[in-house]
């Protein structure tokens, strides 16, 4: 029997793709249907022309970050010449805002972060007094944009649909990677100029913001007075934020801040069971209504809380590139695509790929000693991406990727916390849908684990707070059981551990103890203890050099002792 091809050649029929489409074309025509149009994608354009000379009268709005990271970035463009404006952190408010402008079907991060856009607009409009005409003209939003299975990538057309259901059509949302081939297309400099000067203002404002954050999180749960932390914070955010924008070495005022928060009075004696916050960027980064302003929640239910810092997440996104290009390497002569690496010299792109790891490591430590931030140590992402890998492969992409799960498990394995609660937001498909399930297993295998997942949607916060106060409540037995644990294991009872502690340098503010379980009053203990040892073997390394037992000095010393005792 002839084949397909044998048959159509003898029909005549040289290419059955044409074939069919005439044949489609002159049925509708004898029907009487409408022709058919070249397919064409949906396109929604965004406006986005900001130029050179429309810096001196155009305010760029930021947000996303924690607050002091905002505040700091806002000060650190207005140092490079902008005028910038960080936006309030989203509230319940925003979260209405975004529900009535934005797609229903979007996650909950898009809410909050599209709403508070339109809310601080709509403040500007009605109460600032500042016409709809000069709002589109004189400002724009700058945020970042992504692709992959998480909503992220759609964002940009949420504020398109939001900000034009608002009246507020034309007004820009800037992309970064989108400035760079703006200017190329009309010709004109960019209005944000992405060079060295920008990012390395952007990386001293976010890193600082990081470690600053991290020292108030580890001071907060033992400050004596309340507030007092806060209030510390505040003076060094100033501080910081008027050397970035006169554009000063940073030295002076990271050395002033780390005398100002030195002084706070602490008791480090408290047992605060420590609680890892991790999931999704956005939700366990905000500090307002999208998460039920959960960090200070479980302070206030006596938790010392360890965030997840942005620093960890850019590093996240080196080891990415890096993965994919190790992966890709051998198909670099065929690998043509838009990310393919045809043409690219994979060891040089490795190469630097590690340096700006060393480099962003490097600058964060540098920051961080600075400060008083002491023994802080940035998650090893070989490490991370080896943990996860039997559970979540590290080709799986959306979200945190494995980093979720690789947390989980280095957690439980290292005992570096007594609990590790993970928050998604309500319609997060990377996080919700897959890392929950994978945690589910990881839990059963670990049955000794504390771990909460749950989700924020805006909504339920009594329920949430009251799953957390349970869960809570067994870390604080398991921190109590580990300070109980290391006193006995060291003949201390807890009024010798105080005293101790308050007449050692363990006791103030900027003391970190070196990790050996998961409450810090406990690794306190053990540092104490290992303290304790050292002078007594130094003593007696000592009696040996002089030639003198302890005992026979003992001997000697006795009938002194009884003489000025009578």
């Amino acid at each position: 029997m002839d084949d397909l091809q044998s048959v159509l050649e003898k029909a005549g029929i040289a290419d059955i793709d044409a074939a069919l489409a005439r044949f489609e074309a002159e049925e509708r025509e004898r029907l009487g249907l409408p022709k058919l149009n070249p397919a064409r994608h949906w396109h929604d354009p965004l406006p986005s022309d900001f130029v050179a000379r429309q810096r001196p009268h155009t305010t760029l709005l930021l947000g996303g970050l924690t607050l002091l990271q905002d505040r700091l970035i806002e000060a650190a463009l207005e140092g490079l010449g902008y005028r910038a404006r960080a936006l309030d952190v989203p509230d319940n408010k925003a979260l209405r805002f975004g529900k009535e402008y934005g797609n229903r079907g979007q996650c909950n991060p898009t809410w909050f972060t599209v709403g508070n856009l339109i809310k601080h607009l709509v403040r500007m409009r009605d109460e600032e007094g500042i016409s709809t005409e000069r709002i589109i003209a004189d400002y724009v939003f700058v945020t970042a944009g992504a692709c992959g299975p998480c909503r992220f990538g759609s964002y940009v057309t949420e504020y398109r649909k939001a900000l034009r259901d608002a009246d507020f059509d034309g007004f820009r949302v800037l992309l970064f990677q989108q400035t760079g081939g703006f200017a190329q297309a009309t010709g004109e400099e960019a209005g944000l100029r992405l060079d060295s000067a920008f990012f390395m203002a952007l990386l001293k404002a976010v890193v600082s913001g990081d470690v600053l954050n991290a020292l108030g999180y580890r001071i907060r749960p033992y400050e004596r007075q309340a507030g007092a932390t806060d209030a510390a914070l505040e003076r060094c955010r100033a501080w910081v934020a008027d050397t970035l924008r006169r554009r000063k070495s940073l030295v002076p005022a990271l050395m002033r801040c780390r005398r100002t928060l030195a002084r706070i009075p602490v008791d480090r004696s408290r047992v605060c069971p420590r609680v890892a916050i991790i999931g999704e960027f956005w939700a366990m980064t905000t500090e307002g209504d999208g998460n039920y302003k959960l960090q200070r929640f479980l302070e206030s239910e006596g938790a010392e809380v360890e965030v997840q810092l942005v620093t960890a997440w850019l590093l996240y996104m080196i080891w990415e590139t890096r993965w994919d290009t190790e992966q890709r390497a051998g198909l670099s002569g065929l690998d043509a695509g838009r990310k393919g690496l045809a043409g690219v010299n994979v060891g040089r792109r490795l190469r630097l790929l590690r340096l700006a790891e060393l480099a962003l490591r490097a600058i964060f430590g540098s920051i961080a000693k600075l400060t008083g931030l002491s023994g802080y140590k940035l998650p090893d992402m070989e490490a991370l991406a080896k943990a996860a890998q039997p559970y979540y492969d590290n080709h799986v992409r959306g979200g945190e990727g494995h980093m979720e799960v690789g947390k989980t498990i280095l957690n439980l394995v290292h005992s570096k916390v007594n609990m590790t609660l993970s928050v998604k937001p309500f319609g997060c498909m990377p996080s919700s849908s897959v890392s929950d399930g994978v945690q589910t297993l990881v839990t059963e295998l670990h049955p000794q684990a504390i771990f909460l997942p749950i989700e924020t949607s805006g909504d339920g916060e009594v329920n949430v707070k009251s799953r957390i106060q349970m869960q809570l409540f067994k870390a604080r037995r398991a921190a109590q059981a580990e300070v109980d644990l290391a006193l006995a294991k060291h003949g201390m009872s807890s009024e010798r551990f105080r005293a101790r502690l308050r007449a050692s340098a363990q006791g103030r503010a900027l003391h970190y103890p070196p990790h050996v379980v998961g409450c810090a009053s406990a690794d306190l203990v053990y540092e104490l203890a290992r303290q304790g040892r050292w002078w007594k073997s130094l003593g007696a390394l000592w009696q040996r050099m002089r030639g003198r037992p302890q005992e026979r000095s003992l001997e000697k010393a006795e009938p002194v002792l009884q003489e000025v005792a009578g």
